[in-house]
């Protein structure tokens, strides 16, 4: 596989920065479905937790794919 100027291969690259926005994004959504429930926006506050839902199954998801490149050895060691 390819490997970026992180020293890993871009294949794990793009499965990290997927894990890090996925769980960036459902930390606000925290916020959005707050701010829907205060506004009395029942039904935008569970769209709000259902798309909290897909981000955090997408990070898991990627977690497992780590995994298994980890044990793989095709994510290859990062550069020292």
């Amino acid at each position: 596989m390819a490997t970026g100027e992180t020293g890993f291969d871009d294949v794990s690259y793009d499965l990290i920065s997927v894990q890090y926005h996925a769980l960036k994004a459902g930390h606000d959504y925290g916020q959005y479905v707050r701010d829907a429930e205060n506004a009395g926006k029942r039904d935008i506050a569970d769209f709000f937790r259902r798309v909290m839902e897909e981000d955090s199954a997408r990070a898991k998801q990627c977690h497992e794919f780590l995994k298994e490149l980890a044990t793989s050895g095709d994510a290859g060691p990062a550069v020292t």
